[in-house]
């Protein structure tokens, strides 16, 4: 008997809800990109290379969406991202094909990247493929200017460790349980 993962379960039940009729004021989506961009800026600043990357590439948009939402942003001269203004020529495409966003973090939390339609320069999606491999999120390094660095290592060793346990529950779930007979 195959035991179901309770992510897809989840999922399901989560894709079965309906969907809002109301979208977000605007005033909130454009927070929560120009939240996106600092978020995103903060990780470039960390790795020297990825903002000279980016400075050669500056001036060039790059659209990123997933169901309906999207954000369009540009290189900057200093090698960081903005929003392109509305009405700015897009130069890539990037599309995140999971419609569940468990199913996306799923994929996150077992190193896998989501699946993604890249349309556009090829250039352009080249260097934001280095950037999505070879930038990281160093969490602890944050921490420790918040809160000092033993309980910094602590936290993060502790989200590290549930982290792997989530993992390992969910490649389980997915395997079918072998039968082996007993003697």
């Amino acid at each position: 008997m195959a035991t179901q993962s309770p992510f897809s379960l989840l999922g399901e039940f989560l894709q079965n809800l309906p969907k809002p009729p109301l979208a977000p004021p605007a005033w909130a989506v454009r927070e929560i990109q120009h939240r996106l961009v600092l978020m995103l800026n903060h990780l470039l600043m960390q790795e020297p290379e990825a903002m000279s990357r980016l400075q050669r590439q500056c001036g060039r948009a790059m659209l990123l969406q997933w169901q309906t939402v999207q954000v369009t942003l540009q290189a900057t001269p200093a090698g960081l991202l903005d929003l392109a203004s509305p009405d700015a020529r897009v130069d890539l495409v990037m599309t995140l094909m999971d419609e569940s966003p468990l199913a996306i973090a799923q994929a996150l939390i077992q190193g896998q990247k989501p699946s993604i339609r890249i349309e556009g320069d090829v250039e352009l999606a080249t260097q934001v493929n280095w950037l999505t491999d070879n930038v990281r999120w160093d969490l602890e390094d944050d921490l420790a200017r918040l809160m000092g660095d033993t309980p910094a290592h602590t936290l993060v060793q502790l989200a590290r460790a549930g982290a792997a346990a989530l993992k390992r529950f969910s490649t389980r779930g997915a395997q079918a349980p072998s039968k082996t007979p007993q003697a």
